[in-house]
């Protein structure tokens, strides 16, 4: 629900931190309607949320992006799904924010797919491919013929990993962050949503650019983590509707 801006909360993650990480999300998406919105609490943003969706889809102005995994790396998936977001034009990227950086996975060979297919992205390996972001109607034959990614299995704690983002630096010199995944409760399919959304959004903030290296660190939670975060990725807590869980963070230069 929340991956925006904001400034290092204390330590421990407070409530009152994770809810404005959500509510500032929102606000930054959709700054037409968030005056507008109750966002005191979880069950509110979650409300909001689903009708911001619902409204879009049914005026067909949800911008929806497309990843087909042939072959899952997440170290170079990270670093792929930020090439991906550097390179989307002005419109593509303010469409896709006011769609909360929507994304469908699917599973299939994008070797296999190029000639029926124009991808906008295309992994260096040609183990993953993005389309979009666009109106569901333009990658709806794609939708159709694949079927979603699935990895159900548990994300577990593993040594970290640095990666480095593709391009040549623009406006700032390069820097170092750690990218924070918390793995309980967590599977391999809910870290690609929760991951893609902080990446995403930290790219269309300039909080991610071309040269910058992120460290990817996996932990049982982030509240263990003693790091001050520059943006959140916050959720509804799974097993606590009326709470907000922090599932990913990116930290300040390391």
């Amino acid at each position: 629900m929340g991956a925006a801006a904001l400034a290092p909360p204390p330590f421990p993650l407070s409530s009152a931190a994770l809810l404005k990480s959500a509510a500032d999300r929102v606000r930054t998406a959709r700054p037409e309607l968030a005056g507008r919105l109750d966002l005191s609490s979880a069950r509110a943003l979650t409300a909001a949320r689903a009708g911001f969706r619902a409204t879009s889809a049914a005026e067909s102005r949800e911008a929806l992006a497309v990843v087909v995994v042939g072959r899952l790396d997440l170290p170079r998936w990270v670093r792929e799904t930020c090439a991906f977001a550097l390179a989307l034009a002005p419109a593509a990227r303010d469409g896709w924010r006011h769609s909360f950086t929507r994304t469908v996975y699917l599973a299939g060979n994008p070797r296999n797919l190029r000639e029926r297919f124009a991808f906008d992205h295309i992994a260096d390996d040609g183990s993953m491919a993005w389309a979009g972001p666009a109106p569901a109607a333009t990658t709806a034959t794609l939708r159709r013929l694949l079927k979603s990614f699935e990895a159900p299995h548990a994300l577990t704690v593993q040594p970290p990993t640095t990666v480095t983002v593709p391009g040549r630096p623009r406006s700032r010199p390069p820097v170092h962050r750690d990218l924070c995944v918390a793995t309980v409760g967590m599977t391999v399919s809910g870290a690609l949503v929760h991951v893609n959304h902080l990446l995403a959004e930290a790219v269309l903030d300039g909080l991610i650019g071309p040269g910058d290296r992120l460290t990817l660190r996996f932990t049982p939670r982030l509240s263990g983590v003693g790091a001050r975060f520059v943006m959140l990725r916050v959720d509804t807590d799974a097993h606590r509707p009326d709470e907000l869980q922090a599932y990913a963070g990116l930290t300040t230069e390391v």
